[in-house]
């Protein structure tokens, strides 16, 4: 949301040009968010025609998942802008209203997908350590609906004010030395982020730790090596949200400082720098997310494989054109098994 309503007209005097270069990383920045488009519009396309169009399991997660992959298509969408405004040379053309909305959206559904990814871990926590009463209710569809929908709300909020508050520069760096409120939701979107990450890690890690110690404690059963395969899949799906986020609310704390105190030229434009590639990053999550959804869930791979053959061979016939399932939690072959699926994501 920080720099949303921050460029308009071009030939607006732009006193902080001498100490942010804005045209350094055009070309980079423009590759870039297109390779991230191009993978993020066709993965977020098929996650979503895989939840609608194969039969599978109506769970707590699923509604999840079928929300991030809305979040990601929604911000894989504004990209386009992005590659249009840092291949003019960081030159926005297309009307205060689009930027506007263009910058808002990128954010509101940035920190969509970050919430949903932190519920999806603390479900998957309960689920396994099998909280009683709290599970149940909140792994409820209703409740999932409910969450998603409360989340939903408050986002298109904020977006609506930052929407009608005015604009002179579109996604540049802006000192705010007089609208220090702006800074403070930047802040308290930070402190969202990691109050997530946190609850992410705790979550997979003793997630993991009890799949690896079951499945030591236990190393004639046939779930063993499963338990051992989605606790290693624990820690990569940790790697990857920390890949993508934790870069970005890093700079942030650093960049919203230099917004509002006093801060010499170089540093604005390091701050700038490093939140522009930073933030790439943070949008590559919107094309890992199906990418890692597709590799971690065997049933999901098996489908969508089967889809593309029956689309590139019409006249397949036999065992692979029959409808599948979609196993969000897994095969059920006693709690645990049931438990661990879709701890991948």
């Amino acid at each position: 949301l920080a720099e949303s309503d921050q460029n308009l007209p071009i030939d607006t005097p732009d006193s902080q040009k001498p100490c942010v270069d804005y045209g350094s990383l055009n070309i980079l920045l423009a590759v870039l968010y297109t390779i991230i488009f191009i993978l993020g519009l066709i993965g977020n396309l098929v996650a979503l025609w895989v939840f609608f169009c194969v039969h599978s399991k109506k769970n707590s997660v699923r509604v999840f998942l079928i929300n991030v992959s809305f979040a990601d298509l929604l911000l894989v969408i504004c990209l386009p802008f992005r590659i249009i405004y840092h291949s003019q040379g960081d030159k926005w053309n297309l009307g205060p209203i689009l930027c506007k909305a263009v910058g808002t959206l990128f954010y509101m559904n940035m920190y969509i997908s970050i919430t949903l990814l932190g519920l999806i871990s603390i479900d998957r926590y309960l689920k396994i350590h099998g909280i009683t009463g709290v599970q149940y209710r909140l792994q409820s569809r209703r409740w999932s609906n409910a969450l998603c929908a409360v989340i939903w709300t408050v986002s298109f909020a904020l977006t609506m004010v930052f929407m009608i508050i005015s604009v002179s520069r579109c996604f540049h760096y802006k000192l705010l030395d007089n609208a220090k409120w702006k800074a403070y939701i930047n802040i308290s979107l930070v402190v969202l982020f990691w109050l997530v990450f946190i609850s992410l890690v705790a979550s997979y890690v003793k997630i993991a730790l009890k799949l690896l110690r079951t499945s030591h404690e236990k190393p004639g059963s046939p779930n063993a090596p499963h338990y051992a395969r989605t606790a290693r899949k624990s820690f990569f799906i940790l790697f990857l949200f920390t890949i993508c986020f934790v870069p970005y609310h890093i700079v942030r704390v650093f960049y919203i400082k230099t917004q509002i105190q006093d801060t010499s030229c170089y540093w604005q434009g390091v701050a700038d720098k490093a939140n522009e590639v930073a933030l790439v990053f943070s949008a590559l999550n919107s094309c890992l997310d199906p990418v890692m959804f597709f590799f971690l869930s065997s049933s999901v791979r098996k489908e969508v494989i089967r889809l593309m053959s029956n689309m590139c061979a019409r006249d397949f016939t036999g065992d692979g054109a029959s409808s599948s399932t979609v196993e969000l939690d897994g095969k059920k072959e006693g709690t645990m098994q049931s438990d661990t699926s879709v701890i991948r994501h």
